[in-house]
């Protein structure tokens, strides 16, 4: 055989087994199974946008409500100017009564603890008198609740000293401290909404007395509301905040504040639309208080949006983002 057609051979033998090793080489690959799992979870996880371009995403009411996410209805609510002030609660001083023994002498029974509710003429404790050696009751000169004690038995009760105070907590004073740039606005009559923070909401009442001279110590004067306390909600001792309503303005439609979020450079509120999906709607907000934002656009009345730990939906829309048409 020819030098020059041997060469040829080796050539086409070279592109056969070339040729060969493409068709019938390794088989690509197969995808690892977690990277899977990840492209499921990011397709469930897609925030889709609807017709109007707002962006949409799938949460259930179950997991909102595990994440601490409240639901409220949009609707009419009304605005108001207010000043903010500091207080505390205390027992209404003019249905607190020292309870003192008539004569001294040895505490021979106890009927009555702190805390406990007494009736008038409830027998409070029994004294051994030191002058005629015989044993009288100490009674309940009001009806209350017992705030105090100051015997023990076996000891030495004196009628120089109150054994017990009872105390009628059906009305509570709230003390409330006045700064001096403000004390020209607060008026006797004036509606405030009080704020126990314990999560039931305000207590409204109105200014009663206002001191006619002011503390040296921490230069306010005090303004006093008394509110009634027929379920024992406000208890003497706990601290408030409270709001002078100053002005009211009612809007056909406003949500909580913890409802509004920024989105993209715009400023929505998350809407159930459906029974599994939530619209970041935008909105045109218009006045506000603490509590609510007035809505001028975006948000009609009856609409459910989510009204506190609305950046729960936030977080999960930023997990979930998707490039948009």
């Amino acid at each position: 055989m020819k030098p020059s057609t041997t060469i040829v051979l080796v050539v086409i033998a070279a592109a056969i087994g070339a040729a060969g090793y493409r068709q019938w080489g390794p088989a690509p690959a197969a995808p690892h199974p977690h990277s899977a799992g990840k492209a499921e979870s990011a397709a469930s996880d897609h925030v889709e946008q609807d017709e109007h371009r707002a962006e949409r995403i799938l949460i259930s009411d179950v997991k909102l409500a595990a994440a601490g996410a409240v639901f409220a209805e949009a609707g009419s609510a009304t605005l108001s100017d207010t000043l903010a002030f500091n207080g505390g609660l205390r027992a209404n001083q003019e249905a607190v009564v020292q309870v003192t023994p008539r004569f001294p002498g040895i505490v021979r029974a106890i009927r009555k603890r702190i805390g406990d509710t007494v009736m008038k003429d409830d027998l409070l404790a029994s004294i051994e008198s030191n002058q005629s050696l015989t044993v009288y009751d100490l009674k309940a000169p009001i009806g209350g609740t017992v705030i105090d004690r100051q015997i023990s038995l076996g000891e030495y009760a004196s009628e120089q000293k109150p054994s017990f105070i009872v105390a009628d907590l059906s009305t509570i004073w709230v003390d409330l401290s006045i700064y001096r740039q403000d004390i020209k606005r607060v008026r006797i009559g004036d509606e405030v909404l009080i704020d126990p923070d314990d999560g039931g909401g305000d207590v409204k009442g109105s200014i009663s007395y206002v001191a006619p001279v002011g503390s040296s110590d921490t230069q306010t004067a005090l303004a006093r509301v008394v509110l009634p306390n027929p379920d024992g909600r406000l208890r003497p001792g706990l601290f408030v905040t409270a709001r002078l309503v100053l002005a009211k303005r009612t809007v056909p439609v406003a949500v909580r504040v913890g409802a509004i979020q920024t989105l993209d450079n715009k400023t929505v509120v998350f809407v159930r639309e459906g029974d599994d999906k939530l619209e970041a709607r935008p909105v045109e907000l218009g006045e506000s208080d603490p509590r609510h934002v007035e809505i001028r656009a975006g948000l009609a009345a009856g609409e459910r949006y989510v009204a506190e730990n609305s950046f729960v939906v936030k977080s999960e829309m930023g997990k979930g983002g998707a490039t948009h048409d």
